[in-house]
């Protein structure tokens, strides 16, 4: 779980959690306000509601809702006299058990175009496909000393996955990406 500052629109005192959630299709922000004097629960996605609840009189339990294709769960437990734990599964996992998968099987990386425009490319390693800014792009891919080119596009410019083999069993494969000529860092998820 990952602490954000509040955002200047919607400040609630009920917020009791926060996590960034990674997935092929984007990076997600999951918002959860659990009011125990009023009842009240509701889970934010990206800034939107996605679950609304007044006047729950159990102040215990689960809610679950979606993160785009994926299942989310949220489960409150007591962990003493009015105090609770807050806990994230996504897919029947647990949010850090989920977590470790992703940085296995998702390589990404986060750049900006020539006019400013955030992007976002996404390697899904057991796969191979290449998502941008959450959709599935078009490849081609050219095998090259030591390992595989992947070209496609990204908004309008060119870009390149390389896949070189290291030899090493730890890492393997070391994946690294052009985007419009530039190389562009891994991000950090």
């Amino acid at each position: 779980m990952t602490e954000s500052a509040e955002s200047p629109q919607r400040v609630s005192s009920d917020r009791v959690a926060v996590w960034e959630v990674p997935l092929n299709s984007g990076l997600y922000m999951v918002e959860f306000e659990h009011g125990t004097t009023t009842g009240k629960r509701v889970v934010r996605v990206n800034g939107k509601d996605v679950l609304r609840r007044d006047w729950m009189f159990k102040l215990v339990g689960a809610e679950e809702f979606k993160i785009d294709k994926s299942v989310g769960r949220i489960k409150i437990d007591p962990v003493g006299i009015f105090a609770y734990r807050y806990c994230l599964e996504v897919d029947g996992k647990s949010f850090r058990q989920f977590i470790e998968r992703q940085s296995k099987i998702l390589k990404s990386w986060t750049t900006k175009t020539v006019d400013g425009t955030d992007l976002r490319v996404v390697l899904e390693k057991d796969t191979l496909d290449i998502y941008v800014n959450g959709e599935k792009v078009e490849t081609q891919s050219d095998f090259v000393d030591g390992g595989t080119a992947t070209h496609f596009e990204a908004a309008n410019y060119p870009a390149t996955l390389h896949a070189l083999c290291t030899g090493i069993k730890k890492q393997p494969i070391i994946y690294s990406l052009t985007f419009n000529g530039e190389q562009i860092a891994e991000a950090s998820e």
